[in-house]
């Protein structure tokens, strides 16, 4: 912790000093220049960033503990499942329905592959309906992998992930009748969700199931936070992988995004408080071109 903050201010340090170089270097006379000394700044920046994540990923390897808020949502998926075990009953998991491309369906086969270990492992019926053949394809591959890594090959059925419809209300309402008919004891959705997050929530309260939800979408989020028991917020979403796996190379970046959130705030609380007194103009300088 004392390394990189110190690290940090060394940085903090290094780009004052440069901007000030900069503000006093002659201005661009030609093309043939091949350093622009007025984006120095945002040279620096990045070698911040760099540095904390290193630091920290160096540090997961070496075995520290680092530190995570607790995310109920995470921490309640082996004990739902297990609820459904107990149920002898299947385990729904929606991983959004936006295509193959978009961040937040990544993020939520991460957590698919997550949740077939614990259902392989548990010998849980699973089921994963998708709306595109992409998101198909990479399902499958995610819940196979998931079950040879728990020794259960044999158990791996390529039908647990599923096509259902291309269209957007036509898969809601055959998930919704997948819910009616085979009552999941556990609905899991992560991943990108529009106008059908209510509708796919409330059928599953409806039919008695724990419910789990995750979304980076602002609108959606209310909906999931009435009708189910736990809700991932935003990028609680994409810290997911990192947080279930510990995974060194994935902790550093989580904890080095989380230290440049921490600094990008208190300079936006510097900069307000300076520009009161109207005292600023150098502070608000060194991000003009960033």
């Amino acid at each position: 912790m004392r390394l990189t903050i110190t690290a940090i201010v060394t940085a903090l340090v290094i780009l004052t000093a440069v901007f000030a170089f900069a503000q006093d270097a002659p201005a661009e006379t030609s093309d043939g220049n091949i350093f622009r000394v007025d984006r120095i700044n945002a040279l620096v920046f990045m070698l911040i960033f760099s540095i904390v994540i290193l630091t920290y990923t160096r540090w997961a390897r070496q075995g520290k503990e680092l530190f995570l808020r607790k995310i109920s949502g995470l921490d309640q998926l082996e004990e739902a499942v297990g609820r459904a075990t107990e149920m002898g009953r299947p385990v729904l998991f929606i991983p959004g329905i936006n295509e193959i491309d978009e961040i937040e369906t990544l993020a939520g086969l991460s957590i698919l592959g997550r949740v077939a270990r614990v259902t392989a492992r548990y010998d849980t019926p699973l089921l994963v309906p998708v709306r595109y053949p992409m998101v198909l394809a990479a399902g499958q591959e995610v819940v196979e992998q998931a079950y040879i890594e728990e020794g259960r090959p044999d158990a791996y059925n390529k039908d647990i992930v599923r096509y259902v419809a291309g269209e957007q209300f036509a898969f809601t309402a055959t998930v919704n009748g997948m819910m009616v008919r085979q009552r999941p004891a556990t609905n899991i959705y992560m991943g990108a969700f529009y106008a059908e997050s209510l509708l796919l929530a409330e059928t599953g309260n409806a039919a008695g199931s724990i419910q789990i939800a995750g979304t980076a979408q602002p609108a959606q989020l209310p909906f999931f936070i009435a009708a189910c028991d736990y809700t991932l917020m935003g990028e609680e979403l994409y810290a997911a992988s990192a947080y279930l796996s510990r995974e060194p190379l994935l902790l550093g970046g989580l904890k080095g995004q989380d230290w440049m959130k921490v600094l990008i705030i208190a300079a936006i609380a510097l900069g307000i408080a300076l520009s009161t007194f109207n005292s600023g103009e150098w502070f608000l300088a060194l991000f003009r071109n960033v």
